[in-house]
């Protein structure tokens, strides 16, 4: 295996070192290189929202994407955040599926019951 991988890295080198005796010797001109990977599609902005005046009386998702080991951390934020914020309702969710995945239940009831929301990507 060892053997092959520097026989074609001994080939890519040669062939490279040919087209640009090649270009460098032959012509003198453009060369044209393409991208593989295209244009992209234009990404849409989406706004932040707007801060809250206060969280006194508000209930504040923690949404846990279940990254291992986050769990503990987010139990002692959790924990914490009451302590220093007693008058604000801290409510620790778990996400179905990975961080890319949808959750739209979730998100229902984050716009339903709660005013703001902690996502927990990872550490």
């Amino acid at each position: 295996m060892k053997k092959l991988v520097n026989l074609l890295l001994t080939g890519v080198f040669l062939v490279a070192s040919l087209s640009v005796a090649f270009v460098s010797h032959g012509q003198e001109g453009k060369m044209m290189v393409l991208n593989p990977l295209g244009a992209p599609p234009p990404i849409p902005r989406v706004p932040m929202a707007p801060r809250l005046d206060t969280l006194t009386g508000k209930t504040v998702y923690i949404v846990d994407t279940q990254f291992p080991g986050t769990k503990p951390f987010l139990e002692e934020m959790q924990k914490l955040l009451s302590e220093k914020f007693p008058k604000v309702n801290w409510v620790l969710k778990d996400k179905r599926g990975a961080y890319f995945d949808d959750d739209p239940k979730l998100w229902a009831e984050i716009k339903e019951k709660g005013q703001a929301a902690i996502m927990a990507i990872g550490h």
